[in-house]
């Protein structure tokens, strides 16, 4: 069960974060969006290759909603080393840490993966446990989080 405080506080982080998404103004052009863009998306096959799984949320739209999943598993999360992430930047060509809109996207980024795992409270008490520590995260808000994957 979520508790009646939890429920208030992100019913109000959602109008704040849908507020500041209408002010966003996005520096690219709409393409070909992933929409859960992440290591764990990657499968290797017996060859080597490289395959993209997981389409479930794709689209068309600006791909820092596609960056942003990296930006904050690393800025935030603190999931990838510094290297890691430089590799990343390089290969792309751009920062979205120093974008105005990072703040905003990083919001919504952590919003989903709580209240995703917040579906998955009555499982058991690991999933209760990290709903626990990703809204207490949320409410904190002060940058680097001790969250793990899921």
């Amino acid at each position: 069960m979520i508790p009646g405080d939890d429920r208030v506080f992100l019913r109000k982080r959602r109008r704040e974060l849908r507020d500041k998404v209408e002010e966003l103004r996005f520096e690219t052009p709409k393409g070909p969006v992933h929409g859960d863009a992440h290591v764990q998306n990657l499968m290797v096959d017996d060859q080597g290759q490289v395959i993209l799984i997981d389409f479930e949320a794709f689209c068309f739209d600006h791909p820092e909603w596609d960056l942003m999943v990296t930006a904050v598993e690393h800025h935030s999360l603190g999931w990838q080393t510094d290297e890691q992430y430089a590799d990343f930047v390089r290969a792309y060509g751009r920062d979205l840490y120093e974008w105005h809109g990072y703040e905003t996207l990083r919001g919504l980024q952590e919003f989903g993966m709580t209240t995703w795992l917040m579906q998955n409270v009555q499982e058991d008490e690991r999933t209760a446990a990290g709903y626990r520590r990703r809204i207490a995260g949320l409410r904190k808000d002060d940058g680097l989080r001790d969250w793990r994957p899921w």
